[in-house]
Parts: C-alpha cells; sequence; structure tokens
C-alpha cells in the first residue's frame, strides 16, 4: 500500500479535468435553475443509453452542475428520446409526451429515433417518431457520444429559451 501512496505523491493527479463546467453553468443562466430531462427508451438496443450513462461519471458529473433525469414526464423539461419506436411504444411515448409540461422540448439521440436506423419498417418498428410527436432537434450518431449530446442540449436550449437577437444569457428565463 505504501508503495502506491508513495507514487501517487511523486506523479500527482493524473487525471483529465472536466470537460464541460462552464458549459453546464450556461443552462443554469439560460433557465435560471436546474434542467430536468426524462428519457424514454422507445426500443433502443442501449448503446444510447451507455452514453446518456457516462454522464453520470465523474468525468462529466452532471448531476452536480445541475442536470438531472427524472422519473417522471411531469417535472420534465425536455423528453430524450432513443431507439426506434416500437409499436407498444406508441401509446406511451404520446402519454409521456402529453403529460409534460410546457413549455416542453423534445431531442431525438441517435439514428433510431429518427428513421428507425436498421430497425426501421419491420413488423415490430414504426419507421421514426417525427409523425407521432413533434421533435425539437435529432441528434444523428450510432450512438452520438456524451460531448455532442450535451451539445445537442445546449444548443436546444439556447434556440428555446434565449430570444432571437439576443446573445446574453441569463437575460431570458423559462416560463413557470
Amino acid at each position: 500500500m505504501w508503495k502506491y501512496l508513495r507514487k501517487i505523491g511523486q506523479w500527482g493527479n493524473l487525471t483529465e479535468e472536466p470537460l464541460l463546467p462552464e458549459s453546464t453553468r450556461d443552462i443554469r443562466a439560460l433557465l435560471g435553475r436546474s434542467l430536468f430531462i426524462r428519457h424514454l427508451d422507445a426500443g433502443s438496443c442501449n448503446a444510447c443509453e451507455l452514453e446518456i450513462q457516462a454522464l453520470h461519471n465523474p468525468f462529466y458529473n452532471l448531476e452536480a452542475q445541475g442536470v438531472r433525469f427524472v422519473a417522471s414526464p411531469r417535472h420534465a423539461d425536455l423528453l430524450l428520446i432513443t431507439g426506434p419506436v416500437s409499436r407498444a411504444m406508441i401509446e406511451p411515448l404520446r402519454r409521456t409526451y402529453q403529460a409534460m409540461p410546457t413549455p416542453k422540448m423534445v431531442l431525438a439521440m441517435g439514428d433510431c429515433p429518427r428513421d428507425g436506423g436498421v430497425f426501421a419498417k419491420t413488423y415490430a418498428c414504426e419507421a421514426g417518431i417525427g409523425d407521432l410527436i413533434p421533435v425539437d432537434a435529432y441528434l444523428p450518431g450510432c450512438p452520438p457520444d456524451p460531448e455532442r449530446l450535451l451539445a445537442a442540449i445546449l444548443t436546444l436550449l439556447e434556440e428555446r429559451w434565449l430570444p432571437r437577437g439576443n446573445s446574453t444569457p441569463g437575460s431570458h428565463k423559462a416560463a413557470d
């Protein structure tokens, strides 16, 4: 044990600095509070879920920065959808969207929700979610990495909560 402690003392901290503390401060400046995300798996292969789960690790540490994943759509600002929409998930998808308070945003993550991906037009899947609920943004990739996901969320927030022509974050707060 002492051998390892000496090595730590000699080398110091070898981990990287977190990538996004400034970006997550932008989220609080735009909303004036934390961002609440409801994730809905509409039949995915779980590759996108692994990338979402990476946002919870100490490198990104989104929970500490005020980005929270919630279990109830009634508490959510953003609906994050992964996977092609299986026929069994059509009604739960619509109910989840209807249960969200306004203003609400929808982000489709990965290739599958956009057009069904490799599962498109099979006996179990619809082609994409655009015909079922309004989608604010699509994030392509199979799967997109956590940095691109966070960048897409920030872009969506800026477009929704920042009025056109105003470049000062925090000057416009979300409606309650």
